[in-house]
């Protein structure tokens, strides 16, 4: 089948990737002609598992292509998804700008029957407001039935359907090309059901086992999107919260984790406490549907708690910090191991650590970082950010590799849960520290283990033997 991606970030790229893979003739398109170029010469301008290889094989294939021809794209697809960014705007609500230009465009390049796939994130309602604009800019150009002999052009159909991603950044490869479900919205009426056909027939390849797909109405299907984000944000704060909770009541709260995992109703997925959830997901999902309650009148209590905890939570090891080593930290070092809000992706939007090293820089401390791949985008990031307090930039001393980042160092702090972190030489690690200290964010380690090695161990909710006394030293 002919696909065109409109949008080359996280989800358009993996989409258009993994779709070529499945042998569909795919252009993805992309305004930014640097980034195409880059794209063509089989670079891939984000770090995701699996993706480059993927990547380059359908380009060589021929099945892959990038442009920035709009008008080239839109006529290549008889299935266009739109793939670009919803970023919050300023009250939080989502911003669609990008997706309606592309609908303009659509309406605007389209000669024949299309069927338009809303892939971002949007709110309720996004695919009418898509629909309408598509259908302005056909009647601005007027069209005609052919009368007699002549050879007028005559007016393409279209049907704008909701097709909500739920891939996971580090994974996302992975989680296209084995879904758990494929969420599809469908209007009614003929061209309904001939978007729901081609739909069908474009992901044929992952219903073979069983049926994997589940049709519903466009609007349900956007709400969708956003109610499986609510609940996994809702899930972490949740254990962040009883981690707080655990600590001062003297309960494990891995224990209480396995032991609420174990329910089958219940589950283990997204009950790890923590020092925060981040991502271009979460943080933005959660504030677009309060908004959208709000507009709607309603007040949802438990997502205002949600986001409130999140907040709270990424200031947790460094109160941790001040608690071991006093509210001056003038001229203290800390090493920090993991920059990414999550392991295997470069993604530093709303990440923790970025939390951590201001509030840390703030407080007179230098912070010594390391981050498998994220390096280059957390300095980046941090400029962007800090751009207005250039003296904080020195205090920022970027390894590469997490051991040079222990030299010198009161304490190390591990923000990101990689696996090259879950197994380290710790007799390095106490050599290299001042204090043998560790501030898990992410209850990577056992304490009882930690304590025999003679290193302080400061988790999340985790019962810690050393805890009570070193405070007090």
């Amino acid at each position: 089948m002919k696909v065109t991606v409109i949008g080359t970030g996280y989800v358009g790229l993996v989409t258009g990737t993994c779709l070529a893979d499945l042998g569909n003739e795919v252009v993805c398109f992309d305004i930014n002609q640097s980034k195409v170029a880059q794209l063509n010469a089989g670079q891939s301008p984000i770090y995701e598992s699996g993706l480059d290889s993927l990547l380059n094989k359908n380009r060589l294939a021929g099945r892959l292509h990038f442009s920035s021809d709009i008008e080239a794209s839109i006529h290549h697809g008889e299935i266009l998804f739109i793939a670009v960014g919803t970023p919050p705007g300023e009250s939080g609500q989502a911003d669609i700008s990008q997706v309606l230009e592309v609908a303009r465009n659509i309406g605007l390049w389209m000669r024949t029957d299309k069927v338009v796939v809303n892939k971002s994130t949007v709110p309720v309602g996004t695919a009418d407001a898509v629909h309408g604009v598509i259908e302005r800019e056909l009647a601005k150009r007027g069209w005609f039935k052919p009368v007699g002999e002549l050879q007028l052009e005559a007016r393409p159909e279209f049907c704008v359907i909701s097709n909500p991603e739920f891939l996971k950044e580090g994974s996302a490869v992975e989680d296209f090309m084995r879904p758990d479900r494929i969420i599809l919205g469908i209007p009614q009426g003929p061209q309904g059901l001939r978007a729901k056909e081609l739909m069908r027939q474009l992901y044929a390849p992952f219903n073979r086992h069983h049926e994997r797909t589940l049709v519903m109405s466009v609007r349900s299907s956007e709400f969708t999107k956003y109610a499986s984000n609510a609940m996994l944000a809702t899930r972490i704060s949740f254990m962040n919260e009883l981690a707080n909770l655990a600590e001062k009541i003297g309960v494990d709260i891995e224990s209480v984790r396995q032991g609420m995992g174990s329910d089958p109703r219940i589950g283990y997925s997204f009950l790890y406490a923590g020092t925060g959830y981040g991502g271009s997901c979460f943080p933005k999902d959660i504030k677009a549907l309060q908004q959208t309650a709000q507009s709607n009148g309603i007040h949802l209590h438990v997502l205002n708690s949600v986001q409130s905890v999140n907040d709270s939570q990424k200031h947790l090891l460094v109160k941790k910090v001040l608690a071991r080593f006093g509210d001056n930290l003038v001229g203290k070092v800390f090493a920090i191991w993991g920059l990414a809000f999550k392991p295997n992706t470069d993604d530093m939007r709303e990440a923790p650590s970025l939390v951590i090293m201001k509030e840390l820089i703030q407080l007179g401390a230098t912070v010594q970082v390391f981050d498998p791949v994220a390096t280059e985008s957390a300095r980046l990031e941090i400029k962007r950010e800090w751009s207005h307090k250039s003296d904080m930039l020195d205090h920022v001393i970027f390894m590469d590799h997490e051991y040079k980042a222990l030299v010198g160092a009161d304490a190390l702090l591990i923000v990101t849960e990689w696996k090259a972190f879950r197994s380290p030489d710790f007799g390095v690690i106490k050599a290299e520290l001042k204090t043998p200290a560790i501030f898990d964010g992410r209850n990577l380690f056992e304490p009882e283990n930690l304590t025999e090695l003679g290193i302080e161990y400061h988790g999340v909710g985790r019962l810690n033997p050393m805890a009570s006394e070193a405070i007090q030293t």
